[in-house]
């Protein structure tokens, strides 16, 4: 069973894409109307932009999700999942991929969720960290014992969960956490506390755009970060995307249930290769790899 996985934010990179856009006409046609629809050329952007304007939860997103899908789609036959997921925002790549979304729809709900989730970020400043060789369930408590917003919001792998919140809730839980045995808390250059209740209002924001959105059957099941579990039914996979924002990642449950679903084969879609160190944190024995293609 073949698994495909999608990255969210961090993977991107100066000059990301611009292979693709060079040697592929349909990838050069697809960012071109990526271009149209976002109303700027964020091809300057990824190409040849400075490294903090990319870093821009406006850019960052819907530019990781271009590399993402336009890969899946220069793949043509080749991309064939009998399964996908997608961590944080690359769960919307994975709808595009798998049809559930089109490429237009989904560029729009990405761009909206990231402008929503910023200025989100700049009502209400906050920040994330992540904790090192810590049990999740410890995390949690601790978590929950803080008199602030500070709340578990990826859990990536075994020993590696990653926290958001308030400033003073993180720098509380960061010195809790050391105290009660983390190898490590390392504060997250990141624009806000993603995947927490300082979301809400972007939320809000993006249920309504998701509501407004046509989806579709898609041509295989998605694992979902909300609940880590496949879904096809169309009414949930809405559900879930709605409740993501504010809800953590749960990556592990979605690792370890594809694993014991029987995938043989996962195959990470998009920049950078962070979602296949995170499968050999959970299984060495999955083969990984990231798509190769012949341009």
């Amino acid at each position: 069973m073949k698994a495909y996985v999608f990255p969210g934010q961090g993977a991107q990179y100066v000059g990301m894409g611009k292979d693709l856009y060079d040697n592929s006409p349909l990838a050069k046609e697809l960012f071109e109307k990526a271009n149209d629809i976002l109303g700027f050329r964020i091809t300057e952007l990824m190409f040849h932009g400075a490294e903090d304007d990319l870093k821009q939860t406006k850019v960052t997103q819907p530019a990781i999700f271009l590399h993402s899908v336009i890969l899946a789609n220069i793949m043509g036959d080749d991309f064939k999942p009998d399964v996908v997921a997608g961590h944080s925002l690359g769960e919307f790549s994975a709808l595009v991929a798998n049809k559930t979304l089109a490429f237009e729809d989904g560029l729009i709900l990405v761009s909206k969720r990231a402008l929503a989730m910023q200025e989100a970020c700049e009502v209400e400043p906050s920040t994330m960290a992540a904790i090192i060789g810590l049990e999740d369930e410890v995390v949690v408590n601790i978590c929950n014992e803080i008199d602030e917003i500070v709340v578990p919001a990826n859990f990536n792998c075994p020993g590696q969960l990653v926290i958001s919140g308030s400033f003073k809730g993180i720098d509380i839980a960061c010195k809790k956490l050391i105290e009660a045995g983390a190898k490590r808390a390392i504060p997250l250059n990141v624009g806000g506390a993603f995947h927490s209740p300082l979301m809400e209002p972007a939320g809000l924001k993006l249920a309504t755009a998701i509501e407004n959105t046509s989806f579709r059957q898609g041509i295989c099941p998605i694992y979902q970060n909300v609940n880590g579990e496949s879904v096809s039914d169309v009414a949930i996979i809405k559900e879930n995307l709605i409740k993501q924002l504010t809800s953590p990642v749960k990556w592990t449950q979605i690792m370890t249930n594809m694993i014991t679903d029987g995938i043989t084969e996962l195959t990470e879609v998009g920049p950078g290769n962070v979602l296949q160190g995170l499968l050999k944190k959970v299984d060495r024995n999955i083969p990984s790899k990231s798509v190769q293609i012949e341009l």
